[in-house]
């Protein structure tokens, strides 16, 4: 059964650093894409960074530069290094797996940005 567990969101002030994580089951070579997104409150959902199985990463255009995502395959895991962050950056942010055309979704973790 697929499972991913983001944890890692807080309340942070403006300009501060946070680093999520996402547990994936049953192993992370299974996926065939891992990534991250965000929803803000009365917005849509955006993507902000994908790894594919073989590694190669990319951003959302409007992402690159404070966004930092990173696998660790010993642990299953995959991460989301956010620098610089901006009361804007304020969403839950979300795990994201893709096998065989069938995405999943993590239950989401909550980053609050203070101005």
């Amino acid at each position: 059964q697929v499972q991913l567990v983001e944890s890692g969101g807080g309340l942070v002030h403006t300009g501060g650093s946070l680093r999520l994580s996402c547990a994936v089951s049953p192993n992370i070579f299974e996926f065939n894409t891992l990534g991250w997104f965000r929803q803000a409150a009365g917005k849509q959902r955006e993507e902000v960074a994908t790894i594919t199985l073989g590694g190669r990463i990319s951003y959302a255009d409007s992402m690159e530069g404070r966004f930092t995502l990173s696998r660790d395959v010993t642990k299953n895991s995959v991460y989301l290094q956010i620098n610089s962050l901006r009361p804007e950056g304020t969403a839950d942010y979300y795990c994201e797996a893709t096998i065989r055309s069938r995405t999943y979704w993590g239950q989401g973790t909550q980053v609050t940005v203070s101005s």
